[in-house]
């Protein structure tokens, strides 16, 4: 299906749960967020009813996402159901990956082809500190329970952080030599506790090259990822620039939030329930959206955030 601006929407993202077993600075509170009652969260049922709905209207390519999905109860049947879905021919993950050492045979058995995993520094304490709870090795251990699992096309998310992980950007570049890894690099956006960051806290996608001047440009993109290699490298680098760089006439991705809002853009305030709904009130709604999805999303900077008006874990990444 393609929207008014003649962009095919193939993508959605679907958030499982707005909970987290990390408390990120960039994504959500300190104290977390209040467990909310089950009836206000889609259910599994609702889930799949709206994933079956947008697939019949083109939509091939989901991403779970939290929160930390893989602190939702009954994961791995969901991300199952989902995958047998007709006309969905992907199903990938957005994850820390602390938990993957429990999770990852299972999710690669139910049909999940690709993880993403957020990793911000290689350092334990800077690890400890931008996640406020986290230990290192435990993502560590996450990426190679991936790896072991026999998941082939591992991406590593990085969001970058003046004054505090900028110094490690060549060290995240030379994971990739030796390994089939995708490093991706990716600006800090203001939106949520991304907000709160000073100007100092913003880092340029340049900065990579700068730092990495043997990065080779594939000249080509997947997604809103910028390819780049190490020269022999077995794996890739990738660059995403959601504040150097408007995506939206490209942009071919809804969102589902958990408590069952779908959101046509990341960074509009507009949402349209599908909590309650049935399949065919689902698709309609799906398709009015998809048909409505603006064409542009306002210029972020440090003086105009975004307007989605939630916490990232709350929208799904």
């Amino acid at each position: 299906m393609r929207d008014n601006y003649n962009r095919e929407i193939t993508y959605m993202r679907v958030s499982v749960t707005e909970l987290c077993n990390l408390r990120c600075r960039y994504c959500m509170p300190e104290e977390g967020v209040a467990k909310r009652a089950h009836e206000e969260m889609m259910t599994a049922e609702e889930t799949i009813m709206a994933v079956s709905a947008a697939a019949r209207l083109g939509i091939r390519k989901i991403r779970v996402t939290g929160g930390e999905p893989l602190v939702k109860r009954g994961i791995v049947k969901l991300c199952g159901a989902i995958s047998a879905i007709p006309g969905i021919e992907e199903v990938c993950m957005t994850t820390n990956g602390t938990l993957l050492p429990q999770f990852a045979r299972e999710l690669k058995e139910a049909g999940v082809s690709r993880l993403n995993i957020s990793l911000d520094t290689l350092n334990p304490e800077k690890y400890r500190y931008i996640t406020r709870r986290g230990e290192l090795e435990e993502a560590l251990a996450g990426i190679r329970a991936a790896e072991e699992a026999g998941f082939s096309k591992i991406k590593i998310n990085n969001v970058l952080m003046g004054g505090f992980n900028d110094d490690e950007i060549t060290d995240f570049v030379n994971l990739t030599r030796e390994k089939p890894i995708e490093v991706r690099f990716i600006e800090l956006m203001p939106i949520g506790g991304g907000i709160g960051f000073d100007r100092a806290g913003f880092v340029s996608y340049e900065t990579v090259l700068e730092k990495v001047p043997e990065l080779v440009s594939l000249e080509r993109e997947e997604g809103v990822a910028s390819l780049y290699q190490l020269p022999g490298a077995a794996g890739r680098v990738g660059l995403i620039r959601p504040i150097s760089c408007e995506f939206c006439e490209g942009c071919n991705k809804i969102r589902l939030t958990a408590d069952g809002k779908l959101k046509p853009c990341l960074h509009s305030s507009e949402e349209i329930s599908l909590k309650g709904m049935d399949e065919e009130q689902m698709e309609r709604t799906l398709r009015a959206a998809i048909l409505d999805k603006p064409q542009k999303r306002e210029t972020l900077s440090a003086d105009s955030p975004s307007r989605a008006g939630r916490d990232m874990n709350q929208i799904g990444g």
